[in-house]
């Protein structure tokens, strides 16, 4: 079915970097958030000060996790422990929820004046699954999931949004755990083995393999095939195209 085993009758997809070209918006405003941060924590303990790097950091840390989470997990692979604060810290606060409400307010500013492209090969694949009539979700940790779907133009072509507002409302796990892409899943109707994840974050492609979702498809648009493989990708490919290449084949 469109590249994919027989046996696979719902379609999961991850929103930045799989459907949208915003993944390289959000490791930017990651990356200006962090440099910020750990150069006046450098000047305030006198350390050399090592910035954030867009790909082997974003990568590890906070790409496909919810935000907070992302700020913890980088903050302790740095050893620096910070108060947790509130949604009511101010962007730039020294805590969890400052630093995270300034990337925040960073990837809304940029997505604002440099818009949203949707990735043409991702489109015409989902047109396809819409045209057979096959059901469709986007799952992702982003709060902002909806805003950047309208701006890209592509919300019409889904069944289900599972993103972080309905997370934190139904208190659900953010990947790597697989309780988004679950939560998805029941509400398409479908089993998870009769599922197909479709990410390109590490974290996102551990969530398929450990919800034991039918097929997990890598999508590599940064050199990480191996890695992908590695976290339990079942195929990799540069771009959703090439698995209408491969039903054509």
């Amino acid at each position: 079915m469109l590249g994919l085993p027989d046996h696979i009758h719902a379609f999961l997809f991850d929103l930045d970097g799989v459907l949208t070209q915003t993944a390289k918006v959000h490791a930017a405003a990651w990356k200006d958030m962090f440099d910020t941060f750990l150069r006046a924590e450098a000047e305030r303990t006198d350390e050399d000060f090592v910035p954030f790097d867009p790909v082997a950091d974003y990568d590890t840390y906070v790409d496909g996790r919810p935000r907070l989470d992302g700020t913890r997990a980088f903050l302790a692979s740095r050893g620096i422990d910070l108060p947790e604060g509130s949604p009511a810290d101010p962007p730039g606060t020294r805590s969890v929820q400052g630093l995270s409400s300034a990337k925040n307010a960073t990837v809304l500013r940029m997505i604002k004046e440099q818009g949203v492209q949707p990735y043409a090969g991702s489109v015409e694949y989902v047109h396809r699954l819409r045209v057979l009539g096959l059901p469709r979700a986007v799952v992702s940790s982003s709060a902002n999931a909806r805003d950047v779907l309208r701006a890209a133009g592509i919300e019409g072509l889904f069944d289900v949004v599972v993103d972080g507002v309905v997370a934190k409302r139904d208190n659900l796990v953010g990947k790597p755990a697989p309780d988004t892409f679950l939560a998805a899943a029941r509400a398409l109707k479908t089993p998870p083995e009769h599922a197909a994840v479709f990410e390109d974050a590490l974290a996102g492609v551990a969530a398929g393999r450990q919800g034991g979702f039918g097929f997990v498809v890598g999508v590599d648009r940064t050199g990480q095939a191996e890695a992908l493989r590695e976290h339990g990708a079942d195929l990799v490919v540069p771009d959703l195209a090439d698995l209408i290449d491969r039903e054509s084949a």
